[in-house]
């Protein structure tokens, strides 16, 4: 049976677009927890970051208004997605107020720090990585150590060795904290082209690297790619700039939202005739899996910051 159409007016459109998520959420016995000026709400295991009616996936790095909203994570096509926002879901539903959409941040890397000391501490001793597989990272420029946090940087380039992209880890004994760099673009996160037909493709530059510390027999004659989430964005761009790829392996984290994205993108890859094969780490990553592998307690060291 063909699809009703049902006509919009640019008036209705842009008021289901106005539609607050988090009214729209508490409505449908959903759990939101206040983070600032925004809340935070859990699409399974993932977090997704809602204010007015503009929405953010923390692993996906995709978002959008309210109609995407309902289209994505209640199934609805746009027609229903609409409607169903000016029916007003069993009730009146309030409007979020226009929320500007701040212009992008030109990209710009983080200052170097004069030397590598503190993040090749962390990286060596608390992440246990194989100090010749970070030389290499770090020779490149693609791994450095930031001032005046001391944060460990791993950069991705364009095709024309332009850096594109700065992925920041905490290197202190009990941080925490990771992110982007404002403006980064995610088709150009941290990655490396081998000559190979194969590309290898993860979640975090240390999951990457602890990868390759396991198995380090001729790595560079592959290509890897840290997605720094799970979208597939960084997987396209190199198989535009590196025709030669043919094959992909997805080694994402040992979680639901992990495999739940390699399932994803697997299907993806097969609409498209690339064959795919997904590795799983026996541990939550492939870091947990290099420090069980070590056999030993690794001490990270107490830096003062």
């Amino acid at each position: 049976m063909a699809t009703q159409y049902i006509h919009f007016t640019e008036e209705q459109k842009q008021t289901a677009r106005q539609t607050d998520i988090a009214e729209l959420l508490r409505r449908q016995g959903q759990t939101l927890k206040r983070s600032g000026s925004e809340y935070e709400w859990k699409d399974g295991s993932a977090k997704v970051t809602v204010r007015g009616n503009l929405w953010f996936h923390q692993y996906d790095h995709e978002g959008g208004d309210a109609i995407d909203f309902v289209r994505r994570f209640m199934g609805k096509s746009y027609p229903e997605a609409v409607e169903f926002l000016l029916s007003g879901c069993g009730g009146s539903l309030t409007l979020s107020p226009p929320i500007q959409r701040q212009p992008p941040k030109p990209f710009v890397l983080p200052e170097k720090n004069e030397d590598m000391r503190r993040v090749y501490a962390y990286l060596l001793r608390c992440r246990g990585l194989n100090r010749d597989v970070v030389n290499v990272f770090a020779q490149k420029n693609m791994i450095y150590e930031s001032a005046p946090y001391h944060n460990a940087i791993f950069v991705g380039y364009d095709q024309n060795g332009v850096p594109r992209h700065a992925h920041k880890r905490g290197s202190g004994s009990q941080s925490a904290y990771k992110g982007n760099q404002d403006g980064s673009l995610p088709e150009y996160a941290f990655h490396w082209h081998g000559q190979s037909d194969c590309l290898y493709l993860f979640e975090a530059p240390i999951d990457l690297l602890s990868f390759l510390s396991l198995y380090k027999e001729d790595w560079q004659a592959h290509s890897y790619a840290a997605a720094c989430g799970v979208s597939d964005q960084v997987l396209w761009q190199m198989m535009k700039d590196n025709p030669g790829i043919r094959r992909v392996c997805l080694c994402l984290d040992h979680d639901e939202p992990g495999q739940a994205a390699a399932r994803r993108i697997a299907e993806k890859l097969k609409e498209h005739g690339i064959p795919s094969e997904i590795l799983v780490p026996i541990q939550k990553d492939w870091n947990e899996d290099l420090l069980f592998s070590q056999q030993e307690e690794i001490r990270c060291p107490t830096l003062q910051l």
